[in-house]
């Protein structure tokens, strides 16, 4: 049938001729108005389809880095070894691309290709959670649709940043996309400038795709959210032995672990180990003795799992913090930390800081 065009909407002539009749009023089609019409994956027949029951049970989740080539691009056969690493010492889960990985330095090409490349070489052994999140909603729904339709098995969230919200908008926020799939929100005001209260959790926990929360305030706010049933997974590595077997979180979502993923493991899987916790505070402080990943590239370079090569405005750590960690990996154990090669102290020559990749 013959159809009118006019200022981009087809109208069929029936349609037209009633239109145009007076006293008609046009209304818009249906599909235009329907709340989240256009989000993905409502097919529970996709691949790596996970539900939020799912990763509840997750008690190990690494924030894995992202290692660089030296010219700056991801170098991803040392990405998949760290990977491979994880899932030989017991991790259950990674977080790809969040600010450990440093997310924050990728666009978001890199980013999607990042968590399609883990999940198409390891989503049928680890959990694939893909940080999705962004201070801009549209940026976070349109990285979320992506990030779940390349397979991730859930999102990690963060709250608006640096220009910050209202209460009401940040759950407007985060009910952009919770219902694309499995949901995992971070609290870390320390990097955001805002606390995400109990409130706003409490609210969004009764979305079936909320999984938990990655919180970094303390234990106290743990045992709040635990005592309510709600999931929670230390984002403190210093605090997650306690947290997890004195404050009921269901795990940890780690940095130290990309180091020592056996030993964090034992942390939380074998009971209280009060011995073990304290062995590894020391290093713990050391790792964010500047902001974190610093110390972590840093100290993967040294152990020779991956190249010295950090994108800005990450540099390393000064000579004596790397022979700070030598110190520390004798004390600890050579053979609990990854990879094979003999620690070093490396010159600062040895390192490549890349500005524009």
């Amino acid at each position: 049938m013959a159809s009118m065009k006019s200022y981009g909407v087809s109208l069929d002539l029936a349609c037209a001729d009633n239109y145009m009749r007076k006293g008609t009023k046009w209304r818009s089609p249906r599909a235009a108005v329907i709340r989240n019409f256009h989000l993905p994956m409502r097919s529970f027949e996709v691949k790596n389809r996970t539900s939020s029951e799912d990763m509840k049970s997750v008690r190990l989740i690494t924030a894995i880095k992202t290692p660089y080539l030296p010219d700056g691009r991801f170098d991803l056969e040392a990405y998949d070894a760290l990977i491979n690493m994880q899932i030989v010492n017991g991790a259950e889960g990674v977080i790809v691309g969040g600010t450990t990985g440093e997310g924050q330095l990728m666009s978001w090409d890199e980013h999607i290709m990042l968590i399609g490349h883990t999940v198409n070489c390891f989503g049928t052994s680890i959990k694939v959670i893909g940080n999705t999140g962004s201070n801009s909603t549209r940026e976070a729904i349109h990285a979320t649709e992506q990030g779940f339709a390349v397979g991730m098995h859930a999102a990690l969230h963060i709250n608006p940043y640096y220009g910050k919200t209202s209460m009401e908008g940040m759950v407007s926020h985060f009910d952009s996309v919770l219902p694309m799939g499995p949901t995992i929100i971070y609290n870390v005001p320390s990097r955001t400038g805002q606390d995400i209260p109990p409130r706003v959790i409490r609210t969004l926990a009764q979305s079936d795709n909320f999984a938990g929360v990655k919180e970094c305030v303390g234990n106290d706010r743990v045992k709040g959210y635990t005592d309510e049933g709600i999931v929670v997974w230390s984002g403190n590595d210093d605090e997650c032995h306690d947290a997890r077997w004195g404050y009921g979180a269901t795990g940890v979502i780690s940095v130290m672990s990309n180091l020592i993923p056996g030993l964090v493991r034992q942390l939380m899987f074998d009971g209280k180990n009060l011995s073990l916790n304290l062995k590894l505070l020391p290093l713990v402080k050391w790792l964010f003795m500047e902001p974190n990943p610093i110390g972590l590239n840093t100290a993967l370079a040294q152990l020779g799992v991956i190249r010295p090569v950090f994108r800005l405005p990450y540099v390393p750590l000064p000579v004596a913090r790397r022979v700070e960690f030598v110190n520390l990996v004798k004390e600890i154990g050579r053979e609990h930390f990854i990879g094979k090669k003999d620690i070093q102290v490396l010159d600062d020559d040895d390192f490549i800081l890349v500005g524009r990749y």
